[in-house]
């Protein structure tokens, strides 16, 4: 099969140039489309737990891990830790990081509105179910595989 033909090529080609397209956007800002996309995930009244971001953003804990002390470094975010539960710690925003993310926004809603323009709403409506049925195909795929795995063997 040519890769042309298969669906995951058209769905990271187009991610590709989405994400070139974002980068181009944000680089004006001084930030990237991951911190942007960080940054657009981070309640702006309640802050969010640093648990719930990675899920979110479908990061690895270790990558989260650096995103967030980069971001903190920059003055983009602050770490509080929850007044609930000093097990938690929430993330939120500084004046700094609401900026950018308030750009970030602004380009995400751009490029939205310039689709919109562009393709039908009919076409869009079929690309949507189709990609939650892909999304829903994978997900049961990877239950599947997790399902399974082997169970590590404990260490004696």
């Amino acid at each position: 099969m040519k890769k042309e033909k298969t669906v995951d090529f058209h769905i990271k080609w187009g991610w590709h140039a989405i994400s070139r397209m974002y980068n181009a956007y944000a680089s004006r800002f001084g930030i990237t489309m991951a911190i942007g996309y960080v940054l657009l995930n981070i309640d702006l009244e309640e802050g969010t737990p640093a648990t719930k971001i990675g899920p979110l953003l479908g990061m690895e804990p270790r990558s989260l891990v650096r995103m967030l002390k980069s971001l903190e470094e920059r003055g983009l975010i602050r770490r509080e830790v929850d007044g609930n539960d000093k097990r938690f710690v929430r993330i939120y925003l500084t004046e700094e990081g609401k900026a950018k993310r308030e750009m970030a926004r602004e380009g995400v809603i751009q490029f939205n509105n310039m689709i919109r323009e562009k393709i039908p709403l009919d076409k869009l409506v079929v690309f949507f179910d189709v990609i939650k049925d892909i999304n829903r195909i994978v997900e049961e795929e990877n239950a599947k595989i997790k399902a399974a795995e082997p169970e590590e063997l404990p260490l004696d």
